[in-house]
């Protein structure tokens, strides 16, 4: 019994120790990250070897849908809006699907990324995008899977498929101009309404410039007038009192009290029913 015994827990070490052996993956994961523009795209996949193979047409057989590399399906992610021969692809991460040819390839952007391999049971309302992209043959052999993202210009790119002596690029376009031009208009046009709140509370709470933070404040309730912000009238009440500018704190604290009984505020409530009645306006 004894030696039964003994012999359990060897194998049972046995087998543990073998476990944490850690050898390569014969396609490691890897990871592909650049800015495009204003726009982050990342690329996680699996890079499989030819090792002597014939892929596409063989090992990859044409016409039929792949998981465009090894093990889990390829991801792409896009930190904007992009545009794929036409068609918009929402910000966000995308399982690449494909079905190679030999002149030219469809590709597929599904919004079902947990798959392994090709989904079981394709759906077609999870494509977001598709397209088809040309062939190119390429003059010398590519070992390993390799995605690339080239032709860079700061309104789009391509991702690009190299693998054997075959390379497919996906074109797509960015949204950097849309982005600049926001930028540049909202520099130009001056600070917005929160960057005068944010200065003028910052300005109160950190015992600075009473007036200066007084002026901040008036500036941001002004140039909201058309939709009130209630929170914006408690501070421009309290920074008001603190410049001992008790009339103009009273109004403001009514104001903020008014719409904060719209919205249904219980804090602002109290919290400005509080001050009307330390003012003596309650």
């Amino acid at each position: 019994m004894k030696t039964l015994v003994f012999s359990a827990l060897m194998l049972a070490f046995t087998f543990g120790a073998m476990a944490q052996i850690q050898a390569p993956q014969p396609s490691p994961l890897g990871k592909l990250e650049q800015k495009v523009g204003l726009t982050d795209v990342t690329v996680e996949y699996s890079r499989p070897n030819m090792k002597g193979r014939t892929i596409f047409g063989d090992l990859v057989p044409f016409d039929k849908m792949w998981r465009t590399a090894a093990n889990k399906n390829t991801m792409v992610s896009f930190s904007d809006d992009v545009v794929i021969d036409g068609q918009t692809l929402k910000a966000g991460t995308y399982a690449l699907f494909s079905k190679p040819g030999a002149t030219n390839w469809e590709i597929y952007f599904y919004t079902d990324t947990e798959n392994w391999g090709v989904p079981q049971q394709w759906d077609d309302s999870k494509v977001a995008a598709k397209t088809t992209v040309p062939v190119l043959k390429l003059p010398m052999t590519i070992e390993s899977f390799t995605f690339m993202i080239n032709d860079l210009s700061n309104g789009g790119a391509n991702l690009a498929i190299l693998w054997e002596n075959t390379h497919v690029a996906i074109p797509f376009t960015v949204p950097t101009d849309t982005k600049v031009s926001a930028s540049i208009n909202k520099v130009m046009s001056g600070p917005s309404s929160d960057d005068y709140y944010a200065a003028a509370v910052y300005y109160m709470e950190e015992g600075k410039d009473i007036k200066k933070s007084a002026e901040w404040i008036d500036k941001a309730v002004d140039m909201t007038k058309d939709k009130p912000r209630f929170w914006y009238h408690r501070q421009q009440s309290l920074i008001h009192a603190k410049a001992g500018n008790k009339k103009e704190a009273i109004a403001a604290a009514k104001a903020s009290l008014e719409g904060a009984k719209a919205a249904k505020n219980a804090d602002y409530i109290k919290m400005n029913e509080a001050s009307l009645k330390e003012w003596g306006a309650m």
